[in-house]
């Protein structure tokens, strides 16, 4: 029980430091070339925030369990965009670049009906479509670097030795380099997805030492756990004042968890859609899950689009359709 204790400490300062890092690295580099936090926040920054997705679905997936990774790619869409875009719509609403959100609010969509039709008409997920999920992840990929070359030249960095200089003026100095950037956020991406895992696990740990139900902790526990790299970066990005990176990251961690986390696990073993639950008689992931994603993400992204910015009506209604999902899955 102390060692779960100190391990679940340990991962939770991972986490801040790592998000503080990742931020700040992912920024800089932003900052330095001219290039859209969006553009960043939903390509690089997205890519280092779903690693816990990443290795919990495939991992699933690979000993037969498709239900988790089902579960995990629509689970972490829902609540990443009801609970932590809601926290942080509601407090802090930001002024938004709509140009560089278009490319990756059509490609979520684009993604989700293609993945929501594949359930509903075929009832289970063949390599074929993981493999057309996988293309999709590499098209916009490839889209987003074009994007990022069409964008102005670099910044002319010159250092800045004389007044920024501290205690410690090679240290100062290293830390406006892009070399330094580029280390903050591979460190800060790994501090992060190892920072998770060991929250995730450990916090399991003490929740049963302390009885509470496992049915509980994998409705809660492993499902924010994985969304909790997410969920440090909004926070740490909005505290430094870098709203748009933090709406990046969601949009294009949501996008990921469809057509890389879904189409990694979906690829290492093909699964049929999970039944285990009904509501009304019908598939409760047919008519309660896929439709709150839609929804939630609709309420990010649409008005967002046309108004170019988040209010906190949009924060409210995420948070209020969080609260009711959770209750819903609790309750029936």
């Amino acid at each position: 029980m102390l060692e779960a204790v100190l391990l679940f400490l340990l991962g939770f300062i991972l986490l801040i430091k790592g998000g503080d890092w990742f931020v700040d690295g992912s920024a800089g580099i932003a900052k330095r070339f001219k290039i859209p936090e969006l553009i960043i926040g939903a390509t690089v920054v997205s890519i280092g925030t779903t690693l816990p997705e990443v290795m919990v679905s495939s991992s699933a997936a690979a000993i037969g369990n498709g239900a988790t990774a089902y579960g995990n790619a629509i689970g972490s869409i829902i609540c990443n965009s009801a609970l932590i875009c809601g926290i942080t719509i509601t407090a802090k609403p930001a002024l938004v670049d709509r140009k560089p959100l278009i490319i990756p609010v059509i490609f979520f969509f684009s993604a989700a009906i293609f993945y929501s039709l594949v359930a509903y008409i075929g009832g289970e997920f063949t390599r074929l479509v993981g493999i057309i999920l996988l293309c999709v992840f590499i098209i916009y990929m490839v889209l987003s670097v074009v994007s990022i070359k069409k964008s102005p030249k670099p910044l002319d960095t010159e250092p800045e030795n004389e007044s920024k200089t501290g205690r410690f003026p090679k240290w100062d100095k290293f830390k406006t380099t892009v070399a330094y950037e580029i280390i903050a956020l591979i460190v800060g991406a790994a501090c992060i997805a190892v920072g998770a895992r060991l929250l995730v696990d450990n916090c399991t740990i003490i929740a049963k030492e302390i009885g509470v139900p496992e049915t509980v902790i994998a409705l809660t526990l492993v499902a924010l756990g994985t969304s909790l790299p997410e969920l440090v970066t909004a926070i740490t990005s909005l505290i430094k004042g870098h709203g748009s990176l933090s709406l990046g990251n969601i949009i294009g961690a949501n996008l990921f968890n469809l057509v890389l986390v879904s189409g990694m696990a979906i690829t290492i073993n093909p699964f049929p859609v999970p039944s285990e639950k009904l509501f009304m008689g019908y598939n409760a992931s047919f008519v309660i899950d896929i439709p709150v994603m839609f929804l939630v993400m609709g309420i990010l992204t649409i008005p967002t689009i046309f108004t170019k910015k988040t209010s906190r009506w949009q924060g409210i209604a995420l948070l209020a359709i969080c609260v009711s999902y959770y209750v819903f899955q609790f309750a029936v």
